[in-house]
């Protein structure tokens, strides 16, 4: 495991785990630890080895408390906007990130860190996990996507309610509104984690990212528009060796083994 000042870096291919170091503040983020997500995410992004990648805050007691408070009692407005400018750099980056990535939350991902964890692909939870858009208590609102993103995960009425109030959400609620994919004793949560992990590396890499942006598209496009956007990226699919080698694989009854091309 590598690591920089503020995340450490499993990497066991074909998928890479990217810690959030900083359990001393329940891994809260300041500008350097987006900054440095965004980083290990450029540096992954064309690896060949690097499938997958899992994204969890270290010591058990936290996936991300959100942003460290501490600096804003020193911003301006106009500083204000700029930290903004890099906390959504850093969820957009995770958003638009050509390979899956898994969020492993355990204990607390409040305000910045539901964001983290909402831009991700598929979220995976201890039963001790909390989640909530907390923000509005201590006079703030989201700024990194909360109020767009998480209407979209559960309902505008279900949102509405969690940004108004604060209030922390369970797993178990979390995961029966849909938030959550799946919960897991924590000893166990690596483990299902990695399985689902290995389970998503297994397949086509070109085709998970084109059902990534589809996906996506289906929540930035009008309808017809986003029809028009999955026929051509269907139609991209034919030609390529993984293709071919699906259809023989099925045919053969035997795994597929795709290479990316």
């Amino acid at each position: 495991m590598s690591s920089t000042s503020r995340i450490l870096l499993r990497r066991e291919p074909p998928v890479l785990e990217i810690v959030i170091n900083r359990p001393e503040v329940r891994n809260a983020m300041d500008r350097e630890t987006r900054q440095e997500i965004i980083r290990a995410l450029d540096d992954i992004e064309e690896d060949p080895e690097i499938r997958v990648i899992i994204l969890s805050g270290q010591g058990g007691k936290a996936f991300s408390a959100g942003a460290d408070l501490g600096m804003f009692l020193e911003l301006s407005p106009r500083e204000a906007l700029e930290y903004t400018r890099i906390s959504k750099g850093c969820v957009e980056r995770i958003s638009r990130f050509p390979k899956p990535v898994i969020a492993k939350v355990q204990g607390v991902a409040l305000g910045g860190g539901l964001e983290l964890a909402l831009a991700c692909d598929l979220i995976y939870a201890s039963p001790d996990a909390k989640f909530g858009q907390t923000e509005v208590n201590v006079g703030l609102m989201p700024g990194a996507g909360g109020t767009q993103r998480l209407p979209r995960a559960v309902g505008a009425r279900r949102a509405r309610e969690w940004t108004y109030t604060g209030r922390w959400i369970s797993a178990e609620e979390a995961e029966r509104v849909g938030l959550v994919n799946g919960i897991f004793p924590a000893a166990q949560l690596d483990a299902a984690v990695r399985e689902v992990a290995g389970t998503l590396a297994a397949k086509s890499p070109l085709v998970l990212r084109r059902i990534k942006e589809a996906l996506r598209m289906a929540e930035e496009l009008p309808l017809s528009q986003g029809l028009e956007f999955e026929s051509r990226n269907f139609a991209l699919c034919f030609g390529t060796e993984d293709l071919r080698e699906g259809i023989e694989a099925f045919r053969a009854k035997r795994t597929p083994r795709f290479q990316g091309r």
